[in-house]
């Protein structure tokens, strides 16, 4: 038989329109299972089973084609069908409509499960967690080289990142997510805490140039599994596998995509593999948020601009780095944030999209040049870009808005960063300082008290709790919150506050103990002239307190000065002609007038 009458045989014998038939309505009811069968709990691994079934029908339906015929009278060999009336054979196309209507059926089984799928979504969520809200707990790490640690965290990490970039969605902020492991046990628990609906986990698995990405999403609130895959690419690939991770678990959630957010998730920051690992290495320094580990993340975040010039990313990682070594003292402000603009801006002119640039540079340009309508735009625009970064919120509320008097706003931005982040003890701390900003001292003291809920040992929230009750006129509690903090940290500013409630409090001797020691640790270390400026007024000598201000201002510490308008420990001094000159420099009366006004 020569290939013209076996294609000719083939279409007599209705080879043809089985094999379309089949792969039409098999597709369809594979479609219509994976929509549906979620919904009912079944496992993931039945219904990869199913459509393994589908699929290995189609040649048993292309031999049963060639050899048989469906008639009238039930299953006939091909040659006996041939041999029956023509009456009998007219009617053997009838089975075709059979698969036609089945594949109707399967088609309306899948648009079926997308309704019911996300009807269930939303009826498992309690009232008040929005259903579209998602966490990413910490991948595990399965590689044997356990110095790849940092790779699952930077793939999880990023993960986040791309998420977090839909408006659409409520993304939890990592700060919050990585108290918990890969798979806990309680995860309705965990989403509560969370306040999310959904969880992600996962697991990473590096080796040489090969990695393998487990990841799985679960609706916290019934432990149903919507999806989960697994994926095995060249480390070239990395970027292409969180985007589609990405992308499916928005497609899943049914979010709203706009064309910058879909841009956004397919992103590729670098085409270098190297930088990218390196940027990740100095990322998983700066998380850890000491002195030392921030100088270890500028230098990997610098070998990856030398990998790769043009790596957004990395030079955004430079600035990160720097804007945070004053507040450690690892480096002084006159140093530290100029260094952290020009990374900001050079990132920026790489990628005008990172929400993380613009936030820096904000930062950079409130503490260093002390321009608010600059640092507003900056902040502003990193939210715009995305909605779901903590950091922006929480220091356009702590920084800018909080000093220009616009406390409502500030405590509306902290509220706001703390639904996103809602286990960093930074972010919470933050939302304390506002209400203390904005002399609502019972709203300051509870928020306070309920980060040494979470974290006694957490010496920050210890010095902010003492700020308040100090303000508050309870200097003796303010004095054992500061001693705490003291023990548990050797930050100078400390001993800033500490030595100023000693001598109010009557104990001079104390505070002048206290200031020789700062004397000496100015030799070894950044010590603020802000500290200084509390000790003197501590002691009651304005004057010496004026002149350390007028050395804050010029050594450009915003972190300290940025908030003479609204600091309740530099209340003494108001009123001073001195004082009030060095304010206008730094806040203008007007700005602070109309931003209170504007309330």
């Amino acid at each position: 038989m020569n290939a013209s009458d076996f294609l000719a045989e083939l279409k007599r014998r209705n080879v043809y329109k089985v094999a379309v038939a089949y792969a039409v309505a098999g597709w369809a009811l594979s479609q219509g299972i994976a929509q549906v069968f979620p919904v009912f709990d079944v496992p993931n691994w039945a219904i990869r089973m199913i459509v393994l079934l589908i699929v290995l029908g189609f040649p048993v339906a292309v031999v049963f084609a060639w050899f048989f015929e469906i008639t009238p009278e039930g299953v006939k060999r091909t040659e006996v069908a041939d041999a029956m009336p023509k009456v009998a054979t007219q009617k053997k196309r009838a089975w075709i409509y059979v698969v036609v209507i089945g594949a109707a059926i399967s088609i309306a089984l899948f648009f079926l499960g997308r309704y019911t799928a996300g009807s269930k979504i939303a009826a498992a969520v309690p009232n008040d967690i929005p259903s579209k809200s998602i966490a990413v707990l910490p991948f595990d790490s399965l590689s044997e080289d356990k110095s790849n640690a940092y790779f699952a965290e930077g793939v999880q990490d990023e993960i986040l990142t791309r998420l977090a970039k839909v408006a659409d969605l409520k993304v939890i902020s990592r700060t919050s997510t990585q108290r918990f492991k890969s798979a806990p046990s309680d995860l309705r628990e965990i989403a509560k805490q969370l306040g999310v609906a959904h969880i992600l986990e996962g697991s990473v698995q590096k080796a040489s140039d090969q990695v393998r990405v487990n990841v799985q999403l679960i609706n916290a609130m019934t432990d149903a599994h919507l999806w989960a895959d697994t994926y095995d690419r060249k480390l070239t690939d990395i970027f292409a596998v969180e985007s589609e991770i990405a992308k499916t678990i928005a497609d899943t959630l049914q979010a709203r995509l706009t064309g910058s957010e879909q841009h956004a998730l397919a992103a590729r920051p670098t085409e270098n593999s190297e930088a990218h690992q390196l940027y990740l290495r100095g990322r998983f320094f700066w998380n850890k948020r000491t002195g030392n580990d921030l100088k270890k993340s500028i230098d990997y975040f610098q070998q990856a601009i030398a990998a790769d010039p043009n790596y957004a990313l990395a030079y955004a990682g430079v600035a990160d780095g720097y804007v945070w070594l004053p507040a450690y003292t690892a480096g002084t402000p006159q140093d530290c944030y100029p260094k952290a603009m020009a990374a900001a801006k050079k990132a920026l002119e790489l990628d005008d999209t990172l929400a993380e640039a613009h936030t820096t540079l904000a930062i950079a340009i409130w503490l260093y040049d002390f321009d608010s309508s600059q640092a507003n735009r900056e902040f502003q625009r990193a939210i715009e870009l995305n909605p779901n970064y903590a950091i922006a919120h929480q220091q356009y509320g702590n920084i800018t808005l909080s000093a220009l008097g616009r406390f409502d706003d500030a405590i509306a931005e902290g509220k706001r960063a703390v639904e996103l982040d809602p286990l960093s003890l930074v972010i919470n701390t933050d939302l304390g300082s506002n209400y203390c900003y904005a002399r609502r001292y019972d709203e300051a003291i509870a928020q306070l008290r309920k980060i040494l809920e979470m974290d006694a040992g957490f010496y920050i929230a210890h010095v902010v709790l003492g700020q308040a009750l100090d303000a508050k006129g309870a200097r003796d509690p303010a004095i054992v919150e500061y001693q705490k903090a003291r023990a548990l940290n050797d930050d100078p500013s400390v001993l800033g506050v500490l030595a100023r409630a000693y001598g109010l409090s009557g104990n001079k001797l104390e505070a002048e103990k206290i200031l020789d020691q700062l004397k000496e640790l100015s030799k070894q270390r950044y010590v603020a002239a802000y500290s200084f400026a509390l000790v003197y007024l501590g002691l009651g000598d304005k004057e010496q307190a004026l002149r350390w201000l007028e050395q804050s201002y010029q050594d450009r510490a915003g972190s300290d000065i940025g908030y003479i308008r609204v600091d309740p420990l530099l209340d003494p001094l108001r009123g001073d002609p001195r004082f009030e000159a060095l304010a206008e420099k730094i806040v203008p009366a007007a700005q602070f007038k109309s931003a209170t006004a504007s309330k």
